[in-house]
């Protein structure tokens, strides 16, 4: 059974700072017709749950702890059984949503989380936040990068725990790095290439947010 990668769009908030915005945001599922497991499970467990259906969730992974990611993460896990992985930096975010639930397991880079016959490894691509971490798979072609790299540049830097000199380095030498036809799968808004994005870095820089 080959895997495949499903998607679905939740809406919700973003909060962080003392504001709060309206968000939609990217929910990925990787798996066969057997098992699978979910990136970033945000916003709604009923409608992701639904989106898996009778497949064994095997794990929920986040890209990092903002709570527009993870807000969703508990109740998903409660439901189905699924593990939540977490990168350990971002365990102070995480608990300004889920202050009594900690992760179950702790991302790591060059983690490798199996499902399906899929490879995903663990980058740790800090700057967004402490704990970010991009999923890559050769197999599939794809990356995905939470609100580490969007179609048109990197993620937001311009809040608590984030810093943008930090991210452009984890873009450069982490994702610019794989093959330019690798597929860029977001946290928010329209997938890219890892291709389209890269001629792009240094006016990124020169933007300086």
């Amino acid at each position: 059974m080959t895997a495949r990668i499903d998607h679905l769009v939740t809406s919700g908030t973003f909060s962080l700072d003392g504001g709060t915005w309206e968000v939609d945001n990217n929910v990925w599922i990787v798996g066969d017709d057997h098992e699978a497991i979910v990136i970033d499970a945000a916003h709604d467990a009923d409608a992701i749950a639904e989106a898996v259906g009778d497949r064994q969730l095997r794990a929920i992974v986040c890209t990092h702890a903002h709570n527009d990611h993870i807000d969703a993460a508990p109740a998903l896990a409660e439901r189905t059984g699924a593990v939540i992985w977490l990168h350990p930096d971002d365990l102070p975010l995480w608990k300004t949503t889920h202050p009594d639930r900690l992760p179950d397991r702790w991302l790591d880079d060059g983690l490798v989380i199996e499902t399906a016959g899929t490879d995903l490894t663990v980058l740790h691509t800090p700057g967004h936040a402490p704990g970010a971490v991009c999923l890559y798979d050769a197999g599939l072609g794809t990356v995905f990068t939470g609100d580490t790299l969007f179609r048109g540049g990197p993620g937001a830097t311009g809040r608590s725990f984030s810093h943008f000199p930090t991210i452009i380095e984890s873009i450069r030498d982490r994702l610019l790095t794989l093959p330019p036809e690798t597929v860029v799968r977001t946290g928010h808004g329209e997938t890219t290439t890892i291709g389209a994005e890269a001629p792009h870095l240094d006016e990124w820089i020169a933007r300086g947010h």
